[in-house]
């Protein structure tokens, strides 16, 4: 049973992060801290970043931007590289800015940056990328060493890739230059941080009704509106859902086969999400994000003394 006690304590001059699954309820809850005692919202989701894919990414809409200050959402042109790097630099002026950051999203490899640090790595060139493009998935791990294959999600070809090209780019493992990283942006310690939990079946659900209605709110317009700049090499043609749109407008997919197809890649996503929360969010609150009333598992204080 929980108790009072047991809820996280949101105080209106501490940093919140908060973290979960795909339509797990994390931009609700941030706006509801928001509304409650104040603060700006700051985007950690690696695709939401991107102009283009508003709806298939799940941004805030224009209701829920006017109600709070939002940061770093769709601000990065849709074909360009966007790094955990760059996202770190992005994020360091709300960190230290005059309004209290309320950081959500459901890329952990963000949150990690920014409590555990960043190495320095320089960036990749043109030709490494295109190189990796290339390549399956299996040739790329073959490549890395065991030390650098043990801190990664082997099945995330992205994060594998990105192993691969600074191997090839600098001549050191990535594990080697985690190893030299420096302090954190924003310490754990100093934040309340907030993993939600959200049973499989219950989750399940939730994304395949959160799709059906994006597809009400027009993603296949919105899809049909990037099909002639289309790259599937773009980082942000990896939002789920994208793919499978564009193969049903370029006659390879049927509609269901494609909502099928999209559902299914979000459920695989968020397995992945909860794997990853559950080894590294060891130290954070978990709250369970089927609650009844989520924001009722938290307490909230006017000031910091209280």
């Amino acid at each position: 049973m929980t108790t009072q006690a047991d809820r996280p304590l949101i105080l209106p001059d501490r940093p919140v992060l908060i973290a979960g699954p795909t339509a797990s309820g994390k931009s609700a809850l941030a706006l509801h801290i928001a509304q409650t005692q104040g603060g700006v919202i700051v985007n950690a989701d690696a695709l939401q970043v991107f102009d283009g894919w508003q709806i298939l990414t799940a941004r805030p809409d224009n209701h829920d931007l006017a109600l709070a200050p939002h940061a770093l959402y769709g601000h990065v042109p849709f074909d360009a590289d966007y790094s955990v790097g760059h996202w770190l630099r992005d994020v360091a002026p709300f960190v230290n800015g005059p309004l209290r950051p309320i950081i959500v999203g459901g890329t952990g490899l963000n949150f990690h940056a920014l409590t555990q640090g960043l190495a320095e790595i320089p960036p990749t060139p043109p030709e490494v990328r295109e190189a990796g493009n290339a390549l399956p998935l299996p040739a790329l791990l073959a490549a890395l060493d065991a030390e650098t294959e043990g801190r990664i999600d082997t099945q995330n070809r992205m994060r594998v890739q990105r192993a691969w090209e600074v191997l090839q780019a600098t001549g050191q493992s990535l594990a080697v230059w985690q190893d030299k990283t420096p302090p954190p942006l924003l310490s754990a310690h100093a934040a309340t941080c907030i993993t939600l939990d959200a049973p499989k079946d219950w989750l399940n659900d939730r994304i395949a009704r959160r799709f059906d209605q994006m597809l009400d709110q027009g993603a296949l317009d919105e899809a049909r509106a990037m099909l002639p700049r289309w790259n599937p090499d773009h980082l942000s043609s990896k939002a789920i859902g994208a793919p499978e749109l564009i193969a049903h407008l370029q006659g390879s997919l049927s509609l269901s086969e494609a909502r099928e197809a999209a559902i299914i890649a979000s459920r695989q996503y968020a397995k992945r999400q909860r794997t990853w929360f559950r080894a590294r969010h060891k130290a954070w609150h978990h709250v369970a994000a089927d609650s009844a009333d989520l924001s009722a598992t938290l307490r909230f204080a006017h000031s910091a003394e209280d």
